[in-house]
């Protein structure tokens, strides 16, 4: 099977996704973007084959009458233990990391005591592995760093008590180990992975019935099946630094352009706020660009914007459209700037204003900002579609909502779930075309 790839490389997050000769959509992957683009390509990649064959693992199971009922648990089950084995492998390698970290040079007669200390977090950690991936659990995060990081940063306090050395030391080794392993993609072993995950099912359920063995057959052909990655296309924030030659990237706007027309074929025009910028695209009925406005020379009014924001909140990311959804009124910003953001935040909450208000004075004032490069793109043409991880918040798109109605009256508004891979989309039917059209 011949595979395309698209790779959209952000700011904050690098996204990508597999297509087949059909353009069908087999795969999806995401990772955290790093200072070392070679690998969050890599990473984002790998992430999409393995969802790729979560999807041929689907095709497998359907062809069989009599397990229809239980495809969807088996799948899930199979999902959270193969998570379970990647987390264990890259926590092996953060704790070799680790300890490779603690030369007699540096530490000197606390080498040993170090050494030890960092053994038991992590062994903790790797205990804590089987509830993090039980049925039913949830996570604030996916991603490695976050997961392994909140409960390594939480043990090794109670561990440096417990030994009587100090928890910095055992954090400044943390901060500078997961470096290592996050630019480090995992092993390739995907066959393995599934297989172990299969054996870990298999005992989870061998009191209920459910026979995991029943599924051996479609879970081995699902993995021999051949995927040829036949060419990948580059684009994003980061595709100057991405390790593909010119003919293999393409413009981000390109890219958004035609991801957004293939989500929607309707779409005129598209917004997108991501990490770093702002674009507002016209695209004709093909999906072919026919004019965009970006934001100019920062970051104002985008996904670090809010990131920012939320550090000063100390708030999650994800907890800001909630709140500022709670307002009873909005409050009004000044300042889109990240500069300045936090001194007026700050005033704001001296002045008793609640933080739901200001969240949705702050929200509104990003959109506000998003409405002046639309009109500078050309205006809003029905239908309009709204992508990038911004997309996904409440807030912003309540105020999106509102200020069109306001200034254009009732239009068509796509959002897609998806959204945030539609560069990825882009690039990867234009690396569909550059084989299958030519």
């Amino acid at each position: 099977m011949q595979s395309f790839i698209g790779i959209d490389l952000g700011s904050t997050t690098t996204k990508a996704i597999l297509m087949d000769e059909n353009q069908e959509v087999l795969g999806r992957g995401i990772t955290n973007s790093r200072s070392n683009y070679d690998t969050a390509a890599a990473v984002s990649k790998q992430e999409a084959m393995i969802d790729a064959r979560f999807t041929l693992l689907r095709r497998e199971l359907n062809k069989s009458s009599n397990l229809q009922d239980k495809i969807d648990v088996f799948l899930g089950d199979m999902e959270r233990n193969f998570r379970r084995e990647q987390f264990l492998e890259q926590l092996t390698d953060l704790e070799q990391t680790c300890i490779g970290n603690v030369t007699e040079e540096r530490y000197k007669d606390k080498e040993k005591i170090v050494k030890d200390c960092l053994t038991e977090v992590l062994k903790r950690v790797s205990e804590e592995a089987a509830a993090l991936f039980a049925p039913g659990a949830t996570r604030k995060s996916d991603f490695f760093r976050d997961i392994a990081g909140a409960r390594y940063l939480s043990i090794a306090e109670e561990v440096a008590k417990e030994e009587g050395i100090s928890y910095d030391l055992l954090a400044n080794i943390y901060d500078k180990a997961i470096i290592e392993v996050e630019n480090r993609p995992p092993a390739e072993d995907l066959k393995g992975k599934f297989l172990r995950g299969l054996q870990n099912l298999q005992k989870e359920t061998k009191d209920s019935g459910f026979n995991a063995g029943d599924f051996d057959v479609p879970v081995n052909d699902a993995l021999d099946m051949e995927m040829e990655e036949t060419y990948v296309i580059g684009t994003g924030y980061g595709r100057v630094r991405l390790p593909f030659s010119k003919e293999h990237i393409r413009s981000e706007i390109l890219c958004h352009g035609l991801g957004a027309h293939l989500m929607y074929s309707g779409t005129r025009t598209v917004l997108d706020i991501g990490g770093q910028d702002t674009k507002a695209i016209q695209v004709d009925p093909d999906g072919i660009v026919q004019n965009f406005q970006m934001n100019d020379r920062c970051a104002a009014g985008c996904g670090r914007y809010l990131g920012y924001i939320a550090d000063e909140m100390k708030m999650g990311l994800h907890e800001l459209g909630p709140l500022a959804m709670q307002s009873k009124k909005t409050v009004k910003i000044n300042s889109t700037c990240t500069v300045f953001a936090g001194a007026e935040l700050r005033d704001r909450l001296a002045m008793g204003e609640e933080r739901a208000d200001i969240l949705a004075g702050l929200h509104r004032s990003i959109i506000l900002r998003a409405m002046s490069i639309i009109a500078r793109s050309g205006g809003i043409n029905d239908q309009f579609t709204f992508t990038g991880g911004v997309a996904k918040n409440q807030a912003a798109v309540r105020e999106l909502k509102k200020l069109i109605s306001e200034n254009y009256g009732e239009m068509t508004i796509n959002i897609n779930p998806d959204s945030i891979y539609t560069g990825a989309l882009g690039a990867a039917t234009f690396a569909h075309r550059a084989v299958m059209e030519n």
